[in-house]
């Protein structure tokens, strides 16, 4: 008899493989964006596209499906590897896409040049005090 429970209870935890998901679930889930929301957001906006088409929301995906993701300034291109309808950790949810070596490599080299151009900016060491400011907002004439 305990071992009839302890079957059907290892039953109850096995989920059937998941064949298809919605878009705005799987980018949550692969933690392109933080909620559903913002990846609705993003998919009506034009920002993700599916094997090279813009899509709905409700668009469901499959292992082997092509997704662009633009967020920020950054794009990535990437294959579906894996569904999950669960947010996991991040090194699980990596495992859901594999990125293509030509988005990786363009990414870094876009990271590498944007560094480059915040290193030449000139800051301030600090900020200015009470009479520089007065000055400043006098200057712009407010």
């Amino acid at each position: 008899m305990a071992t009839n429970r302890r079957k059907r209870k290892a039953q109850a935890k096995i989920k059937p493989e998941l064949t298809e998901l919605r878009l705005d679930k799987w980018l949550w889930a692969a933690r392109f964006f933080k909620t559903r929301a913002i990846a609705v957001e993003a998919i009506n906006g034009g920002k993700v596209h599916l094997n090279n088409m813009r899509v709905k929301p409700s668009r469901l995906v499959h292992i082997g499906d092509q997704i662009k993701v633009t967020r920020g300034v950054d794009r990535y291109d990437c294959v579906i590897e894996g569904l999950n309808d669960k947010r996991r950790p991040a090194k699980e949810a990596q495992l859901l896409y594999l990125e293509s070596e030509e988005s990786l490599q363009k990414r870094e080299d876009e990271q590498a040049m944007r560094k480059i151009q915040n290193a030449s900016i000139a800051r301030p060491d600090k900020k200015p005090n009470k009479k520089q400011r007065r000055r400043i907002i006098q200057f712009k004439g407010h």
